[in-house]
């Protein structure tokens, strides 16, 4: 008769399967290893908790790493509920007579019309959809960051947009997110977007991360910032309970829409 599994042997071979599947249930493993439904949910925990996978509704999925993001056009079509609602999360943090910066994507446009309601305000953005949708909004000032065009994202990153955002202090920088997690914080695939988001947090008097909870769990190869960065995360509800209790222990004020 074989000896009983530990549970940190029992958690690299659940890895190994992730690797071959990318996605197992609870049911699964439970039948894998001949483990109680607790058991199985312990190693799920236990996994989020150092980053290498991360619970889904029924199972557990691997973190995975992002190669490129996705285009303007893509990202516009998808989540728009959520999007939409954590606007209205964020609309909270707002009042009359701020200067804010908004990171380029699609969850920041929609925190535009909450923006255009209040008077006196300034917006500083890498985002030319952002800037095209404040075009007729004369009352508000806004001041485009320049520099290189990143083609598929509609926006301007590297060292020219950087420099711009050194000579501005902000209230609230609301920054984006195409891969986030506990472990690695906010990361990107491309290097160019690292020091813009980097500077417009450091100028900023207060950080707000506005991300779907759809990318938690995945990760580029250049990282950005810790979430205990953020003084503020905003996200859905159907980030996993673990995850969100992860967060809120680092002191973070975490706001589900």
């Amino acid at each position: 008769m074989s000896a009983p599994m530990i549970p940190d042997q029992r958690r690299e071979l659940i890895l190994r399967q992730l690797r071959k599947h990318q996605v197992l249930s609870v049911h699964q493993l439970m039948e894998m290893f001949d483990c109680s439904h607790m058991t199985a949910r312990r190693d799920i925990a236990l996994l989020e908790q150092e980053g290498r996978a991360y619970s889904v509704t029924g199972g557990v999925r691997i973190a995975s790493q992002l190669h490129s993001e996705p285009s303007h056009q893509s990202k516009a079509v998808v989540e728009l509920p959520q999007k939409q609602a954590m606007a209205k999360l964020a609309a909270g943090l707002l009042r009359a007579d701020m200067t804010l910066y908004l990171d380029a994507g699609t969850s920041n446009l929609e925190i535009v019309p909450h923006i255009a309601a209040l008077t006196g305000m300034t917006v500083v953005t890498n985002d030319f959809g952002i800037v095209h949708a404040l075009a007729d909004a004369s009352h508000v000032d806004v001041i485009h960051t320049g520099g290189l065009l990143d083609h598929p994202n509609r926006s301007c990153v590297g060292g020219l947009a950087a420099a711009t955002l050194r000579q501005i202090a902000t209230d609230i920088a609301f920054m984006s997110t195409a891969s986030w997690d506990l472990q690695r914080g906010i990361t990107t695939p491309s290097a160019l977007k690292v020091e813009v988001k980097q500077v417009a947090m450091q100028s900023a008097s207060q950080t707000v991360l506005v991300a779907t909870s759809s990318k938690y769990g995945t990760f580029g190869m250049y990282k950005i910032a810790g979430l205990e960065q953020f003084d503020v995360i905003i996200s859905d509800q159907a980030l996993a309970p673990g995850a969100a209790d992860s967060v809120r222990k680092l002191g973070v004020d975490l706001l589900l829409a």
